[in-house]
């Protein structure tokens, strides 16, 4: 009783009429609070970085959604590319049609390869490297039609990369029905790879509706052969319970300065590459030059 009294008498002091009126409701906040305001909200790229190099024996990978190569290079994706230093560049969405000779320095990256959609402007990957890989593959095998200028797979002495630029749902998912095909095919290449014993790193976007991450989930999945285990999420691993940290802000509604965004951008490997992997970051500082952010993975003990 004593209680009840007591905050019956709070209520009364914080309200401006008497005893009996009833206290007027608080309205709930319905301003968006980012999962992680540390991150940053620049919108343009910054003049310099500060990136780690590789640790001796080890090689650093970098993928980058770029969204046009060319307006990317016109906005300081160059600057990015030189700081990193990867030691192989993986892009998606390049949108060109030829080789760029300037994408980056030659004399760094002296293999170069590109692949390309026959619709202009549209699509599109690239891999550029400091070692020549052992064999290069163009699109899917089996479905080269609808993935030549998706796909990119080197082969290195101790891993398979394949680069990977998965086509879009689309507005309405008008696209969903071949982009699940895609999906199916894509998934049989990577478990025929390591069917065949290959370590393999898989770089690309697996989108968000409930369809793609269903297809994707398939990767992370034991697969029915028991040989053949669930690939490996590596940023997830190293950061499991870490939220808001996205690699993909869109141009509208100022998502990046609100920090609205996706994870789209994966490095994705077999498990018996496990234990090389020492570093699976988002590069939150370069954005500007695309509506995505570049990711990193660092392995130790590792061969190109």
């Amino acid at each position: 009783m004593v209680r009840q009294a007591s905050k019956r008498k709070q209520v009364s002091e914080v309200t401006s009429g008497s005893d009996t009126e009833t206290p007027k409701k608080q309205k709930k906040s319905t301003a968006f609070v980012p999962f992680d305001p540390s991150v940053p909200t620049n919108t343009t790229m910054p003049d310099t970085y500060d990136f780690l190099a590789a640790p001796p024996g080890g090689v650093k990978l970098a993928s980058y959604n770029v969204n046009s190569l060319k307006a990317a290079m016109r906005k300081g994706y160059s600057n990015y590319v030189k700081a990193e230093n990867a030691d192989v560049l993986c892009l998606q969405e390049t949108k060109v049609n030829e080789p760029v000779p300037d994408a980056v320095d030659d004399k760094v990256y002296k293999y170069r390869y590109w692949s390309y959609e026959d619709k202009k402007g549209y699509a599109g990957t690239a891999l550029f490297s400091k070692v020549k890989p052992s064999q290069v593959v163009y699109g899917i095998p089996g479905h080269e039609a609808s993935s030549r200028g998706r796909v990119i797979t080197a082969h290195f002495k101790d891993f398979v990369m394949v680069a990977c630029y998965i086509p879009n749902a689309g507005e309405g998912l008008k696209n969903l029905d071949s982009r699940m095909v895609f999906n199916t095919h894509m998934e049989k290449y990577l478990r025929g790879l390591q069917q065949d014993g290959k370590r393999v790193i898989w770089t690309g976007s697996a989108g968000f509706t409930v369809e793609e991450r269903t297809d994707f989930t398939k990767l992370l999945t034991d697969s029915e052969d028991p040989k053949l285990p669930a690939m490996i999420d590596t940023w997830r691993r190293l950061h499991p319970t870490t939220k808001g940290h996205y690699t993909y802000y869109g141009y509208r509604f100022n998502c990046r300065s609100k920090l609205l965004g996706w994870r789209l951008d994966y490095f994705v490997i077999t498990p018996d590459l496990e234990d090389r992997v020492i570093e699976s970051e988002i590069r939150q500082t370069a954005y500007g030059a695309s509506d995505h952010v570049p990711i990193v993975l660092v392995l130790r003990d590792t061969e190109l």
